[in-house]
């Protein structure tokens, strides 16, 4: 490249500075001269210039000075310089667009958020999508929002629908990593109370609408706070939610039990299938090391006194307590509250419900099948009219395979090991543009047996 300043006079000689033949970039770090524009004439002599070129040429040691005559060749013509680095700035638009999607997606904000129950504590991720609600997520006892949800939310086919929305977690009062433990005596809010902090939630972050995802205790949370607020719900995904009240004889059990059990016994028992405690899984004992060896294990046990004071929903088919909006309930086989969902499923309006009963997935299914789980939300949504096009990746051949977004959930389906399954169901209603509309449809994309063996 060639740098050339010319002195006023013409009998003055102009300078040439050329750059090393096996010089190809200019240096990154500032050069005396380089605001200056090429071939401008300066007011200054060639022996006022000489002690700058001395600067210059000890600021880089690649290049090399040399005088040339006024009306040498090198003055002939002036050539345009063309200066190239070796990692551009601007890079390619469309890669640095993904590459910004992909940030938004991954980085997590967290928000301390003061509620008259006191401070909730959120994360999001990714940023609110226009006329798309937020998903919103609430976990069961003895974890916080990572322990509950982040096995599902990092499944790879998650991650490519949840892209298409922003994601909420909500960690109940001192439950978060880091909470401030609580002084003996505190009073914690009910699971009443508790869905009463949502709407502060929803109003902080400006989320008109959600689709709730709940765990247990989350799961009844987000079950009693749609109750109240159905106009901000458009779907509910309810794992082993148990809408029941404690009965005298589950009391009594459960006073048996405290004098022999310790907390973090009963939480397990809470969470985990009777076959996966006795197996001692990797699953459990993870979860039993996490509980027992947590500071947070007083907070803990305030929220699952909570849990085992909750009221009756009082749920009741064709009466005036439902939920209205389209609703996925799940389970595992064999879990503590399969029998609960179940009476749970047949209280609930059999035109928005779905049960989805899993097979080898013991007491947390969105732990231990995260694929299943994201299979089954993906038609779930599809079902309310999102994401209509949604690309999965087909693991034998690595290629993709599109869904149409006809295709919803039976009400009544299980998911066994190794089997693939019709997806099917007249869907209730469809999202179009704003609107509700009747919109059968029947998948044959999936071939296995017919639904409704549980």
């Amino acid at each position: 490249m060639l740098f050339m300043l010319r002195p006023p006079g013409p009998a003055q000689q102009a300078l040439v500075f050329s750059s090393l033949p096996t010089a190809q970039t200019v240096s990154r770090s500032p050069l005396p001269l380089a605001s200056l524009p090429l071939g401008v004439s300066l007011p200054l002599s060639v022996g006022e210039f000489l002690p700058v070129l001395t600067q210059l040429h000890r600021h880089d040691t690649r290049d090399s000075v040399k005088v040339a005559p006024a009306h040498s060749p090198e003055m002939s013509e002036l050539h345009e310089v063309q200066i190239t680095e070796d990692n551009p700035l601007l890079q390619d638009p469309l890669k640095a667009a993904e590459l910004a999607a992909k940030l938004l997606q991954v980085q997590e904000q967290k928000h301390s958020i003061e509620t008259p129950y006191g401070v909730v504590t959120v994360t999001i991720q990714g940023t609110p999508k226009p006329k798309r609600p937020a998903i919103v997520t609430f976990h069961d006892v003895g974890m916080d929002h990572k322990m509950c949800f982040d096995t599902l939310f990092k499944y790879e086919d998650m991650c490519e629908i949840v892209k298409n929305f922003v994601v909420c977690h909500i960690d109940a009062p001192g439950q978060e990593d880091g909470a401030t433990i609580y002084p003996p005596g505190y009073q914690y809010p009910s699971l009443d109370q508790l869905a009463e902090t949502i709407p502060c939630v929803l109003q902080y972050l400006n989320f008109p609408s959600i689709i709730g995802i709940g765990v247990g205790a989350g799961a009844y949370i987000f079950a009693k706070y749609t109750l109240s607020h159905a106009n901000t719900v458009e779907g509910l995904v309810l794992i082993n939610i148990d809408p029941n009240a404690k009965g005298w004889m589950d009391w009594a059990a459960q006073k048996l039990t405290g004098l022999t059990q310790s907390i973090s016994d009963k939480m397990l028992g809470h969470l985990f299938s009777a076959e996966e405690i006795s197996g001692n899984s990797d699953v459990v004992r993870q979860y039993k090391a996490s509980i027992s060896n947590s500071p947070l294990i007083s907070n803990y046990q305030l929220y699952w006194n909570s849990y085992n004071s909750r009221r009756d929903l009082n749920f009741e088919r064709g009466g005036g307590v439902t939920l209205k909006c389209p609703v996925m309930l799940v389970v595992g086989d064999q879990a503590p509250h399969e029998d609960a969902v179940v009476e749970c499923n047949s209280k609930l309006d059999p035109t928005q419900t779905s049960f989805l009963k899993m097979a080898d997935s013991g007491g947390q299914p969105q732990i231990t099948q995260p694929g299943k789980m994201t299979e089954a939300f993906k038609y779930f949504v599809q079902g309310m009219g999102y994401i209509p096009h949604i690309l999965d990746k087909k693991r034998s051949m690595g290629g993709f395979l599109g869904h149409d977004s006809s295709v919803a959930l039976s009400h009544r389906f299980s998911l066994q090991r190794g089997e693939s399954l019709t997806f099917s169901h007249l869907v209730p209603e469809q999202r179009v543009g704003g609107r509700t509309s009747s919109s059968p449809g029947r998948s044959d994309l999936l071939k296995g047996r017919e639904p409704g063996d549980l």
